[in-house]
């Protein structure tokens, strides 16, 4: 399959059917980028897209945000933050893995006086989605594209 450049309009929808989110999509390349997992059943689902198309595309949790995982929630010390006495309900702190160089984002889900609980599970993790899509505009990939995109100055991959 050849890669494109795609715009679209989106509804995002739980397995209920409610809405969870809309948005404007603009030159997005319909191909994974290197390393990354998130949402491989939309990009499966955005292939050989034509202006004007509309599709409804079911992802299931393994194939969007992933499943969600326990381990990923942790609770810390408020000590051994940087800001720990600063952190509220929502908050969200990246950090790097020194394992693998890896950044994840930590969501605060609980604080108490002397601890936060940290969920490091993307919000959607788990469930199956919909993707309700308009295609505004899709053109093939090419070589200049590519090269702006690795070099961070015009096109976005699907996240």
């Amino acid at each position: 399959m050849k890669a494109q450049i795609v715009s679209f309009r989106c509804i995002l929808k739980n397995k209920l059917g409610q809405v969870l989110s809309s948005s404007v999509n603009n030159d997005v390349i319909n191909q994974l980028e290197e390393g990354t997992e998130n949402l491989k059943g939309l990009v499966a689902g955005l292939q050989d897209v034509k202006k004007g198309e509309k599709r409804q595309i079911f992802v299931p949790a393994d194939q969007a945000y992933g499943l969600y995982d326990p381990g990923l929630v942790v609770e810390v010390p408020r000590n051994q933050l940087a800001r720990g006495s600063h952190l509220e309900l929502g908050n969200e702190i990246v950090t790097r893995s020194t394992a693998d160089g890896r950044v994840r984002t930590f969501r605060v889900v609980d604080a108490v006086e002397d601890c936060v609980v940290l969920d490091g599970n993307h919000p959607l993790a788990g469930q199956d989605l919909t993707f309700e899509v308009e295609i505004t505009a899709a053109r093939e990939v090419s070589a200049e594209d590519l090269f702006e995109s690795q070099a961070g100055r015009s096109h976005k991959y699907v996240h």
